[in-house]
């Protein structure tokens, strides 16, 4: 058996990366497009830039905050390595210390991707997003979507934690702690509206990509592009919102 069968190859993690994030990065790119450049754009959580860079490379201005400073690290190189190291900034800090970060009304775009799963407290932290932007400001909130998570769980027979996670949101139960935490996309509208958002557009987010044998892609030819583009087809249907592993939502401040 050759290599190529047995060990993943950087190319099939990559189309399998690209499968998995050409949803997000498509709705959002629309929305940067429609601004003036450089735009002022806050990444919360933005780790080693997968988006901040990207981000940059299209003439806007990225501050990217997140706890890790190896992760800050890593940011800053592939700033440098991607020519935008100019339009990029990185600073240490979460959520709690986003005031002292970032001044109050001042970016017209922020990316939340993969952090009100872990936050104590998911409604304090949109407040805190929605300070930071503009009135009329976009937030690009990628969460965690509940109902696929209980499947997957059911499916592996881990059936008490697919019941917490129904009933409560975490797969450990209520009362439990943020971790894992998980939301349904009536959850989110509802929290959104509540901290001074509203809600332009939904999206469904690896519907099939998770699902699909690595095998397959890798080996199938065509089998990546054609994953990406069902990906687009199905992410704005509502029925299967329910079925996908994340739930993307552009929201305006009001």
């Amino acid at each position: 058996m050759s290599a190529r069968s047995v060990d993943p190859r950087p190319g099939s993690l990559q189309r399998r990366s690209a499968a998995r994030t050409a949803v997000v990065w498509n709705a959002l790119r629309e929305v940067l497009d429609d601004l003036p450049r450089p735009a002022s754009v806050v990444d919360i959580g933005g780790g080693t830039g997968g988006f901040a860079v990207r981000v940059a490379e299209l003439g806007h201005r990225v501050v990217v905050v997140d706890p890790s400073p190896d992760a800050l690290a890593t940011l800053s190189r592939r700033a440098d390595e991607s020519g935008v190291a100019d339009l990029v900034t990185g600073r240490q800090g979460d959520l709690g210390t986003l005031p002292d970060l970032v001044p109050d009304a001042s970016a017209d775009v922020v990316l939340c991707h993969g952090v009100l799963e872990i936050v104590d407290d998911p409604t304090a932290a949109l407040a805190a997003l929605a300070a930071t932007l503009r009135p009329g400001g976009t937030l690009s909130l990628l969460v965690n979507q509940r109902h696929a998570a209980v499947v997957t769980r059911a499916m592996a027979g881990h059936f008490t934690a697919a019941r917490a996670l129904l009933e409560t949101g975490s797969p450990n139960g209520a009362g439990t702690g943020a971790a894992n935490r998980r939301f349904s996309a009536d959850e989110i509208t509802a929290v959104l509206d509540a901290t001074g958002f509203d809600t332009e557009a939904m999206h469904g987010v690896r519907v099939f990509v998770d699902l699909v044998p690595s095998s397959l892609v890798d080996l199938e030819p065509g089998a990546a592009q054609a994953l990406v583009e069902l990906e687009h087809a199905v992410a704005d249907r509502p029925e299967y919102l329910t079925l996908a592993t994340q739930i993307h939502t552009l929201a305006t401040r009001r």
